[in-house]
């Protein structure tokens, strides 16, 4: 099912004997375009301490109660690597993360993939980590960003600004972001538009703008989306239709993202 990933801030996490914090931020993946982490405030659990939560580590998403079952004792989460979110997440902490749980990473030999080899992320905690899942070559910082800081974030059509980021729509099965929901009501008020992440031409991080291959007249035309209504495959058809793109779903199409300026 595809979810509004802004709704998801203040989601509970729970371990399995006790409370971890609360869901503050997600980071996601700039080359696939796939949530990698929850940032988890533990408030007073942990003297006030955020974690980097994976996916991989969930029993359990209980979107009724808003709260995230984590297969791990509190423990277990609080004995976690130790990371300082106001600088970038180097891979080497990455590694160092997923080596302390015992998962492989989801980067370099199963690059071919939304989760690497795996078509979900809980797939990865049945398989053990390997040194030789990481690539000699592979030494730079991974490509994650902050869902909190790209929201806001101006889309730039090829005749002009369309809008900004207002929210991303999440497949919660893969963590695959598939649209990105754009705020158009300096042009048509009341007004919000999905635009899927793989149809940017490029992003200039520096400028904080998302180059899109559409006019503002073909996403002023595009198919009434209503916040309160779920993204249901229907919906899709039309949307890709109108664009004239082919779906994510008949293929690779919608794995890779553009390349950032």
């Amino acid at each position: 099912m595809l979810r509004s990933a802004k709704e998801m801030e203040g989601y509970r996490v729970s371990a399995t004997d006790d409370e971890v914090g609360t869901v503050r931020d997600l980071y996601f993946d700039d080359e696939y375009w796939t949530i990698r982490y929850l940032v988890a405030d533990t408030g007073a659990f942990f003297s006030g301490r955020r974690v980097l939560v994976s996916p991989v580590a969930f029993r359990e998403a209980d979107w009724l109660t808003r709260r995230f079952h984590l297969a791990m004792t509190r423990e277990r989460v609080k004995d976690s690597p130790g990371i300082d979110l106001d600088k970038p997440v180097s891979r080497q902490h990455e590694r160092d993360y997923y080596r302390y749980y015992g998962w492989p990473g989801y980067w370099g030999a199963y690059d071919d993939g939304i989760w690497g080899g795996e078509a979900y992320p809980a797939m990865l905690a049945s398989r053990a980590w390997s040194d030789a899942d990481v690539p000699a070559e592979d030494k730079g910082d991974p490509h994650l960003r902050s869902m909190r800081e790209v929201i806001g974030y101006h889309i730039q059509g090829t005749d002009g600004d369309i809008g900004h980021i207002d929210d991303f729509i999440v497949d919660d099965q893969t963590w695959a972001i598939r649209y990105l929901v754009i705020d158009t009501r300096n042009w048509w008020l009341d007004r919000k538009v999905l635009v899927a992440p793989h149809w940017a031409e490029r992003i200039s991080w520096a400028e904080n703008n998302v180059y899109v291959d559409l006019t503002r007249q073909a996403i002023k035309d595009s198919p009434e989306w209503h916040s309160d209504a779920p993204v249901n495959r229907a919906y899709e058809l039309q949307l890709y239709d109108h664009y004239g793109r082919p779906g994510y779903w008949y293929g690779p199409d919608g794995k890779h993202a553009p390349k950032a300026a």
